[in-house]
């Protein structure tokens, strides 16, 4: 058999190459789970993924009881003060035990305002309202001669509305 020789170690996997580089950027700043950062839209999921980002875990004296601090804009802030314990109960699940106690959320980075420039998804638009559907001629007419009997200017107008949007809604 003729065995090659080879020099290189062939291709490693990126994943492989940058995971000490990594692990140490994500250690200074608090994270011994790098995971928490790499797959920060799946922890936290996607809605709270497009309004925040994880900025540090800082560990109390006795080592539990962490503090996961939040970057937000001030406008997603309620939304996100209200989903903390949702929050929590996710990353802790990532960690595989309660590592986080508490969420701590900020508008700007605690470290500068360099790194404070949240960049998140932009927000969805909203749906466009679909086209209000209109009644057949004919139905219109029925209803108007409906309420002409009708003396009151405005309850007969507010009849024939009412009229126009049961029809509406019985066309649906």
């Amino acid at each position: 058999m003729n065995k090659r020789n080879s020099t290189t170690r062939g291709f490693k996997r990126t994943a492989s190459v940058l995971d000490d580089q990594i692990r140490r950027a994500g250690e200074s700043r608090g994270f011994a789970v790098s995971r928490v950062l790499t797959h920060w839209a799946e922890i936290a999921g996607a809605d709270i993924a497009e309004i925040a980002r994880p900025v540090n875990i800082g560990y109390g004296r006795g080592g539990f009881g962490a503090t996961l601090t939040v970057l937000t804009t001030g406008a997603q802030a309620p939304m996100l003060e209200m989903q903390k314990d949702k929050l929590r109960d996710r990353v802790n699940a990532a960690y595989g035990y309660n590592a986080i106690s508490r969420v701590r959320i900020t508008q700007t980075a605690p470290t500068g305002f360099a790194e404070g420039q949240a960049q998140f998804a932009a927000p969805k638009p909203a749906p466009k309202p679909a086209p209000k559907p209109e009644p057949a001629p004919e139905a219109v007419a029925a209803v108007h001669e409906a309420v002409t009997p009708v003396q009151n200017d405005d309850l007969r107008a507010a009849l024939e509305r009412l009229g126009r949007n049961v029809l509406i809604k019985s066309k649906r």
